[in-house]
């Protein structure tokens, strides 16, 4: 990875933030509180991957359709991010895979 990668990711991220800025108060909260969550519980690909774009992409047609967040996703937010996940490899997978295998064959 190349500082033009490391400054381009950084732009990236700044408009990304700059878009949950721009939503309604309620969303950015709930929006926080998604992030949060991902971010503990972590699928693999979370930092690189297409997953907070498209809850910010969610996001932006529900305020546009004139929905509340609640009526997006629920009164669960930690259920709606658990169905977001569930067929993405997570840390907690991961490591539980690596100390399952043989001594030795970790890394292999």
């Amino acid at each position: 990875m190349g500082i033009q990668d490391i400054i381009e990711g950084k732009k990236q991220w700044r408009a990304h933030v700059a878009r949950v800025k721009a939503l309604p108060p309620d969303y950015q909260i709930v929006y926080k509180e998604m992030q949060r969550y991902l971010f503990k519980v972590g699928p693999v690909d979370l930092p690189d991957g297409p997953l907070l774009p498209g809850i910010v992409d969610f996001f932006e047609e529900g305020v546009a359709a004139g929905k509340g967040v609640l009526e997006l996703i629920g009164n669960d937010v930690a259920a709606f991010c658990d169905d977001l996940i569930q067929d993405s490899p997570t840390y907690a997978e991961v490591y539980q895979e690596s100390r399952s295998g043989e001594p030795g064959t970790a890394g292999k």
